[in-house]
C-alpha cells in the first residue's frame, strides 16, 4: 500500500488551522475552523480507506474495487459539517444584529463562580454535609444555608472593583513617595521644607518676609491680615 503524503500534509494543515480558529472569540473564525476540521476528517477517511480503485459498484469496473465503508462515513461527516455550518452562521448573524459584532462574550455566571472561588466564599445553596444530622429514620435533616448569596457577593465584588479602580487612578498622579511623608521635596529642588534652613541659613518664612519687604506690591508675598475676635471688636 503506497502512502499518499500529499493528503497527509493536507490533513495536518487543515486540522492545525481549524483547531487554531476554533479557539478564537469571533464566531466567524470559529465557523471557518469547524469547516476546516470537517474537511480534515474527510481526508483522513480517504487515507484510511486504503489504495484507490474502481467504484464500489458491481459490474462497473474490471479492477479491484475500493472500500465503500469509508466513503459512506465521509458522506455522513459532510452532512454533519453542513449542519454545524448552518448553525454557526445563524449564531454569528444574530450576534451581529444584537451587538454589532460576532465576538463571543464572557459568561457572567462563570466569572461569578471564579470570583467566588478567589474570595473563598461558598455558595448559599451549598449543603454542608458535616452540618446535616441524620434522624432515626435515615432521612437527612436540611442544614441551614451557609455562605453568602449571589446579591451579597455581587455587592462585595462591586466594592472591590471600585476600590481597585480608585487605587489605579490614584497611582497615576500620586508619587509613591508622597504616601509615607507629609511633604516631598523633589530631587535637585533647592527649596527647603518648612522649619528647615537653606544654604544661606534662612528659613522659608524669613525668605518670604525679606521678599515682601523688597517688593511690597506683590500680592502673593503679602502677609495675611490678622484676624480679630468678637471680644476685640
Amino acid at each position: 500500500m503506497a502512502t499518499n503524503y500529499v493528503l497527509i500534509i493536507a490533513i495536518v494543515v487543515l486540522v492545525a488551522c481549524g483547531t487554531t480558529l476554533v479557539l478564537e472569540r469571533s464566531l466567524t473564525r470559529i465557523l471557518v475552523g469547524f469547516v476546516m476540521l470537517g474537511n480534515g476528517v474527510n481526508l483522513t477517511y480517504l487515507v484510511a480507506s486504503g489504495p484507490s480503485g474502481d467504484a464500489p459498484i458491481i459490474g462497473m469496473g474490471k479492477g479491484e474495487m475500493t472500500d465503500p465503508l469509508p466513503q459512506a462515513m465521509v458522506l455522513t461527516a459532510i452532512v454533519i459539517t453542513l449542519g454545524v455550518t448552518a448553525f454557526g452562521l445563524a449564531l454569528a448573524y444574530r450576534a451581529w444584529q444584537l451587538t454589532g459584532h460576532d465576538d463571543v462574550q464572557d459568561d457572567l455566571e462563570d466569572d461569578l463562580v471564579r470570583r467566588r472561588a478567589d474570595l473563598d466564599h461558598p455558595s448559599a445553596s451549598f449543603d454542608d454535609i458535616a452540618a446535616g444530622i441524620p434522624d432515626e429514620e435515615g432521612e437527612d435533616q436540611p442544614s441551614p444555608p451557609t455562605g453568602v448569596t449571589d446579591e451579597e457577593l455581587a455587592a462585595e465584588i462591586e466594592v472591590q472593583d471600585a476600590h481597585e479602580e480608585r487605587a489605579a487612578t490614584r497611582s497615576q498622579w500620586v508619587d509613591p513617595r508622597d504616601r509615607d511623608t507629609t511633604r516631598h521635596t523633589p530631587a535637585g529642588d533647592p527649596t527647603p521644607a518648612d522649619g528647615e534652613r537653606g544654604a544661606d541659613g534662612r528659613t522659608p518664612d524669613e525668605e518670604r518676609v525679606d521678599a515682601a519687604e523688597s517688593d511690597p506690591t506683590d500680592p502673593d508675598l503679602r502677609e495675611p491680615a490678622p484676624r480679630t475676635t468678637e471680644e476685640e471688636r
